[in-house]
């Protein structure tokens, strides 16, 4: 990854904590509806096709964006290289600094377009494997106890997953003064198809109990995050991607040996880069427009790749609803009929 690229990925993830900041300078005729600015193109059009995600949840990144229309997604970095028609990433970098009244990173790249060596900042991939490898064990944790609350058992084999006891947390502006800035964390590797660590997922949690930390973003990514994702199992032939890593892991419930992967978001579902040797994707989307979207895209990708691709769509929401609502042997029960009859055998009995 070139050190061009890394930095977009930090700038991403800081802009992301001023979402609604970007959309009201960048799209201003659009309006915020509940967690979301409503607009009807990248470039500020007046209109309802394109949404920005303003809090991260499960089904999604904070600063994410889909335009419906087109298909077109990505974070707050593509929204404006886009929004101000640029023809260079090194041009959208130095928007976004501007706009973030940070100094000019003026060694990310010279006149003539070599990079240079930045260390390690705040977001940046190292950052993430940084933080992965400073993080516990699951088991026993309240990461665990959160998983299992959820309906999630399955926790015994996840090298993915870890926990950190006091992660740090940025409050927004959206966040309600005093918002502590260290939560208990479930931590997870993002990794690409060669099992190389590109970035760190975080689920802030409270100390209290068992629910999500109260906070206007519990869910952030850091690092290279398009194109990778959350992964368990070796991928072959045949893997479920899906949106969510709850959703993954409530698959995982009933298909614990098949591949699986959780790409943190939609419009990162849609983007999830396919190992060479696949031959079919089940995809396990959730019921809302950004999840039509993700699938459309798939779609197409995978028809161009000669891979097959096969919808998982949940009975409620999504997944970890199926599976919390009706319990592991209804959903055990209902995905099987949804498979090929050779991958049945990855199905739990009992």
């Amino acid at each position: 990854m070139s050190r061009i690229s890394t930095r977009a990925a930090e700038l991403s993830e800081r802009l992301a904590q001023s979402a609604l900041g970007v959309c009201r300078y960048y799209l201003p005729a659009g309006r915020r509806e509940g967690r979301y600015w409503m607009v009807g193109d990248v470039a500020g059009t007046p209109g309802r096709s394109l949404y920005v995600r303003l809090f991260e949840t499960e089904r999604g990144a904070i600063g994410n964006w889909v335009d419906a229309a087109t298909g077109e997604h990505g974070d707050l970095v593509d929204l404006i290289r886009l929004n101000q028609r640029h023809g260079r990433l090194a041009e959208t970098i130095d928007e976004a600094e501007r706009f973030l009244s940070l100094p000019p990173s003026v060694s990310h790249v010279d006149r003539t377009g070599a990079a240079f060596a930045n260390p390690a900042r705040a977001g940046s991939p190292t950052a993430a494997r940084r933080l992965f490898a400073a993080s516990k064990p699951l088991s026993g944790s309240l990461a665990a106890s959160y998983l299992r609350s959820r309906g999630i058992t399955r926790v015994a084999d996840l090298p993915a997953l870890r926990f950190h006891p006091r992660c740090y947390y940025k409050p927004n502006e959206v966040d309600v003064p005093g918002t502590p800035e260290a939560f208990p964390a479930l931590i997870s590797a993002i990794t690409d198809n060669d099992g190389g660590h590109t970035g760190t997922h975080r689920t802030w949690l409270d100390p209290s109990d068992e629910m999500k930390a109260r906070v206007a973003s519990p869910r952030r990514a850091m690092g290279n995050i398009l194109g990778n994702a959350v992964r368990f199992g070796t991928t072959d032939k045949v893997l479920i991607a899906g949106e969510g890593i709850e959703t993954v892991l409530s698959l995982r419930e009933v298909l614990p040996t098949m591949p699986m992967a959780a790409a943190t978001s939609s419009a990162h579902l849609a983007a999830i880069l396919f190992p060479p040797t696949l031959r079919r994707i089940y995809v396990a989307r959730d019921r809302d427009a950004a999840g039509d979207a993700a699938f459309g895209i798939l779609t197409d990708r995978a028809q161009s790749a000669g891979i097959e691709l096969l919808p998982l769509l949940p009975d409620l929401g999504d997944f970890n609803d199926d599976l919390r609502q009706h319990g592991s042997m209804a959903l055990g029960q209902r995905v099987r009929l949804l498979l090929h009859e050779q991958d049945r055998t990855h199905v739990a009995i009992g």
